[in-house]
């Protein structure tokens, strides 16, 4: 059996109120630009109340998605500093 290559660490897992699908979650590049359409979107208004709060509730999972990112990102980078001082 071949070994598999390492994959790069990923990010804790987001929270309870965050939808996962596993590999099917966006990366942060991926999450920030469908986020800033999302804004664009609303800002741009001529959309129904209800197609509305449908971009404000996928706005609010791809904010937290890219929160998590950069949560796991200063984690990482804090324990790599941590681990040059010692």
């Amino acid at each position: 059996m071949a070994e598999q290559p390492e994959q790069p660490e990923q990010p804790e897992q987001p929270e309870q109120n965050v939808p996962t699908g596993g590999d099917d979650r966006p990366g942060y590049e991926e999450a920030r630009a469908e986020l800033i359409e999302v804004v664009r979107a609303l800002e741009a208004g001529g959309t129904t109340l209800e197609e509305s709060l449908g971009l404000w509730e996928r706005g609010e999972r791809l904010a937290a998605i890219c929160q998590e990112w950069l949560d796991g990102a200063r984690k990482r980078l804090d324990a790599a500093l941590e681990g040059d001082q010692h």
